[in-house]
């Protein structure tokens, strides 16, 4: 018995042998008088056991099998080898049919001293800014370079809703690059529309350095500030840029990282990921079950995302924009290249010196603007040449054997005499000199 039980036992004794009333055994036991009227009865029928509780010794109902707590270690030891509580918890319901709560993993796991990777650390003190009323108000950027894959280290890019801290795409690179930030805008144009802005760091794919001049086509056009090739596009676009400086001020796609580095990387291993192009086709479907499980609603239920209009192809904003000028022969020259812009497999005549924007992407390669159409392009057949490099005829000139070049350079000091020619000719010439 407890002690609990032995005073409970002691006091109903006493009242038995009527040492003490009813009133008083409840007093001291802060129990009901119709609470100690049934302890007394049931220790004059069955004794001093009636006072312990009857379901002393048995598991509960909701109790997990001793063969499920042995199943949820070994899965942690090994399948799931360095997931969080919270994360496993998830795990096993979805891919091993074991539904159970995060406290229980918790308790489960720590009475056989496997502790979580991911700890809570005091929270430091810091201004807190609070999300954006609407969806598609703010739009935060980034990229994070990482072993994500096994084996291959690779570059993520992504964007986050401030209001609603749902992903609205990922795109997976070997490094950072431009194409990678524009197709994570492509996800999120045609998924959501829009947004009003976009918060991004100081890269140089964002914000040309400050010691960037304007070409003079930007000036003509009356341009103030220079363009990358992003900001152009956004600009295009009508999307505003902040600019953040330090990691702090996008705070939510940075602790966005952290989350991935634990839950998407172990999700590419689970499911045998192992190239690039396969981790960018698991994608779609990750994002959809991790907004539904991370994504809050926002204050204002109207969305600040703008639709994109249907006579913007958003392919041709979203590459690489180059000016070039046409020469006489309705050429234009890029990369090493000679082009010529073709339509219906014809020629398109050019003026001299017309400003032709070339656009590149890997989605459709190399295509020219002119004039407000965009226009497919052929290489331009350059005509051979009458004499090769290789075959022409090299000519040698003869220098003079008195020249310096023949005497390494050193004149003679003194003065001579025509009949002294070849004295000196034998003195300096090279076949002899010592």
């Amino acid at each position: 018995m407890t002690k609990k039980e032995l005073v409970r036992v002691h006091v109903i004794k006493s009242l038995i042998e009527d040492k003490m009333t009813s009133g008083d055994a409840a007093e001291v036991l802060n129990l009901s008088e119709r609470q100690i009227k049934r302890l007394k009865e049931g220790v004059k029928k069955d004794g001093e056991v009636f006072v312990i509780h009857k379901n002393r010794g048995r598991k509960p109902k909701h109790t997990i099998p001793g063969e499920i707590g042995e199943e949820i270690v070994f899965l942690a030891r090994n399948k799931y080898k360095g997931v969080n509580y919270t994360h496993l918890a998830e795990l096993l319901e979805e891919h091993e049919g074991i539904t159970i709560s995060q406290s229980s993993v918790s308790r489960i796991l720590k009475a056989k001293g496997i502790k979580s990777p991911r700890k809570h650390r005091p929270p430091k003190p810091h201004r807190t800014r609070e999300r954006k009323p609407q969806e598609g108000l703010l739009l935060q950027m980034d990229a994070s370079p990482y072993e994500w894959i096994p084996g291959i280290k690779c570059s993520l890019r992504g964007a986050i809703d401030d209001a609603r801290g749902n992903i609205t795409g990922l795109y997976f690179c070997e490094n950072e690059c431009l194409n990678g930030y524009f197709e994570v805008k492509r996800q999120t144009i045609l998924e959501y529309g829009l947004p009003v802005s976009v918060y991004v760091d100081r890269h140089t794919i964002f914000k040309a350095p400050s010691n960037a001049k304007l070409t003079i086509y930007d000036e003509l056009e009356g341009k103030t500030l220079a363009y990358t090739q992003f900001s152009r596009a956004m600009q295009e676009l009508s999307v505003g840029m902040i600019y953040a400086y330090s990691p702090q001020a996008k705070g939510r796609i940075e602790r966005l990282w952290g989350t991935l580095q634990d839950r998407l990387a172990l999700e590419l291993r689970l499911a045998g990921i192992k190239s690039l192009g396969e981790a960018n086709a698991f994608l779609p479907g990750f994002i959809k079950r991790f907004n539904a499980r991370f994504a809050v609603v926002p204050r204002e239920p109207q969305s600040a995302y703008r639709p994109l209009g249907g006579h913007i192809n958003i392919v041709y904003i979203l590459c690489r924009k180059e000016t070039r000028k046409a020469s006489h022969g309705s050429t234009f020259s890029f990369g090493g290249q000679i082009y010529q812009l073709s339509k219906n497999n014809q020629a398109v005549p050019l003026p001299n010196k017309a400003a032709i924007t070339v656009l590149t992407s890997p989605r459709f390669g190399i295509r020219a603007e002119y004039k407000g159409g965009v226009y497919q392009v052929r290489k331009a057949v350059r005509p051979a040449k009458v004499m090769l490099k290789k075959d022409r005829i090299k000519r040698f000139t003869k220098v003079k054997d008195d020249h310096p070049w023949k005497n390494n350079g050193v004149k003679p000091n003194f003065i001579y005499q025509e009949s002294d020619r070849e004295l000196v000719a034998a003195i300096y010439d090279p076949k002899g000199w010592k």
